[in-house]
């Protein structure tokens, strides 16, 4: 299976960003929820974290059309591993990128394709109901 290496420099994470020493869960915020809190500390079942993350976000900052499969939504997918899901990054070690993650679709688009960028950038703004010009 196609996983992140770790230490490697991916788009996005460059400049700026690896001069500073960023919290943790910049690099492994989703896969700690999936990996260690859902299937590690059995704290909630792996669907209610997927729902956790996606249609819930979506629906409190009403998103339409975004965190849920069916017609007429928005492509975004990440396919992961729920075995092997894993966040790695420390606050002594912080640009540590997490495993496990193997595809990833943005509006329909891959982006990431056995571990590795495609170099696709189809992501667009979203803007909620309270965005103002």
């Amino acid at each position: 299976m196609g996983q992140l290496r770790l230490g490697r420099r991916r788009a996005g994470s460059e400049g700026v960003f690896l001069r500073s020493n960023p919290h943790p869960r910049a690099y492994g915020n989703f896969a700690r929820v999936l990996g260690h809190y859902a299937r590690d500390e059995k704290l909630m079942p792996i669907e209610d974290a997927v729902r956790r993350l996606t249609s819930l976000p979506a629906d409190n900052l009403r998103l339409r059309e975004r965190g849920r499969l069916r017609p007429g939504c928005f492509a975004d997918l990440v396919v992961f591993d729920p075995a092997t899901i894993v966040d790695h990054a420390t606050f002594e070690q912080p640009h540590q990128l997490a495993t496990g993650v193997e595809q990833v679709f943005v509006n329909g688009v891959q982006v990431l394709r056995d571990g590795e960028p495609t170099g696709a950038t189809p992501g667009r703004v979203l803007r909620g109901p309270g965005w103002r010009k």
